[in-house]
């Protein structure tokens, strides 16, 4: 079905706007398409890729809907049910990247709400919130702390007791949030729909090659993965490849081209190096504020050899993952796979108020 125009720039807007600010920036700084591409992290785009089909295929088995039914058997309470979400998103991120808990969470809200009445949008934000703060306790809780880690050369445990204090700050001040973010309501469930059986082929093989794909990333086998997954929805599930939001991925694609080739600005690189950042508070900032202009992902990348001081760095891109939308590329994920009316002002409802909370936070723990 071909979308109408207001209907390509409702839906479609944030990709238009990534597109025509890519015009611009290589009019500004002209590159061959292949030095184009290469501005690409196509890792990433490829493990996004085997994960929306993997996520669709365990949502479109209807094993979700079954799941959610039963939470909401047992948890009644809307304040209890936000907290139980916010708490376990914090939890799996440190363990399982921030990205893949979002893939496993906001599906699951999105079956919750389709049997109760529960406000998506805040739930998603909390989630989206509690992600960027729980993965920054790990080396492999999120991108950067990976690259930071690796460009450290820290031991594991040495990174954690690093992040801890900032970490602990982030909970200690998101877990009231998500209390007292929603009214102390019963939920209730709908009654009257019938209830089908899940899909259990399409759910075994989804739920199947869901964690050996994970175990795949980690080994540097992403491609052969990738491979494998598609040519089975090819075969045997063609039909949830039509239903993924695809559209995620240029979306992805160009935030790193339209970050890198600005970030690759003369002026812009020039700027950077005359700032006094190397340590401390200022190199915090630095970090917290890039983020919020390039995603915290190329804030760490970009900032890694002016900022010598990895506490203040690391702290910072995590801190910075909050505030606008484009601090961190979890928050995009959240709100794609949410697709809740009003996601958008909604995150920024809570993460902007945040970004100014936890920021003076964990700008404390520099002056120590």
């Amino acid at each position: 079905m071909r979308k109408t125009l207001s209907r390509v720039l409702r839906d479609d807007w944030l990709l238009l706007t990534l597109a025509v600010a890519a015009i611009l920036l290589l009019a500004l700084r002209p590159q061959p398409p292949l030095a184009v591409a290469r501005l690409i992290d196509w890792q990433t785009i490829a493990a996004l890729a085997g994960l929306l089909m993997l996520t669709k295929g365990i949502e479109s088995s209807g094993a979700l809907q079954a799941l959610a039914r039963r939470v909401l058997e047992r948890v009644t309470r809307l304040r209890a049910l936000a907290l139980m979400l916010t708490a376990l998103a914090a939890a799996l991120s440190a363990v399982v990247t921030n990205d893949v808990c979002l893939f496993l969470l906001v599906p699951l809200t999105r079956a919750l709400a389709q049997q109760a009445e529960l406000p998506l949008a805040r739930i998603v934000a909390l989630e989206a919130l509690a992600v960027n703060a729980g993965s920054a306790l790990t080396p492999i809780g999120n991108p950067q702390n990976l690259f930071l880690w690796q460009f450290s050369h820290m031991g594991f445990g040495e990174f954690v007791v690093m992040m801890l204090p900032a970490v602990a700050i982030m909970l200690a001040l998101l877990l009231p949030v998500a209390w007292f973010a929603l009214p102390d309501a019963t939920v209730s469930l709908r009654g009257g729909e019938p209830q089908t059986p899940p899909q259990k082929r399409l759910l075994w093989t989804s739920a199947g090659l869901f964690a050996p794909f994970v175990l795949a990333l980690n080994f540097g086998l992403l491609w052969p993965a990738l491979a494998i997954v598609a040519l089975v929805f090819v075969i045997a599930h063609r039909r949830v490849l039509g239903q993924v939001d695809w559209s995620l991925l240029p979306i992805i694609a160009l935030m790193f081209v339209d970050m890198r080739l600005l970030a690759s600005l003369p002026a812009v690189a020039a700027w950077l190096a005359s700032l006094p950042i190397a340590s401390g508070l200022n190199g915090y900032l630095a970090a917290l504020l890039s983020s919020q202009l390039v995603s915290n992902v190329p804030a760490a990348i970009l900032l890694a050899p002016l900022v010598h001081d990895l506490p203040a760095l690391a702290a910072g891109v995590s801190v910075g993952g909050f505030g606008l939308f484009i601090g961190s590329l979890a928050n995009l994920i959240a709100l794609r796979l949410s697709g809740a009316p009003g996601g958008m002002r909604v995150l920024h409802a809570f993460s902007l108020p945040f970004l100014l909370i936890c920021g003076a936070a964990v700008a404390a723990l520099q002056l120590l």
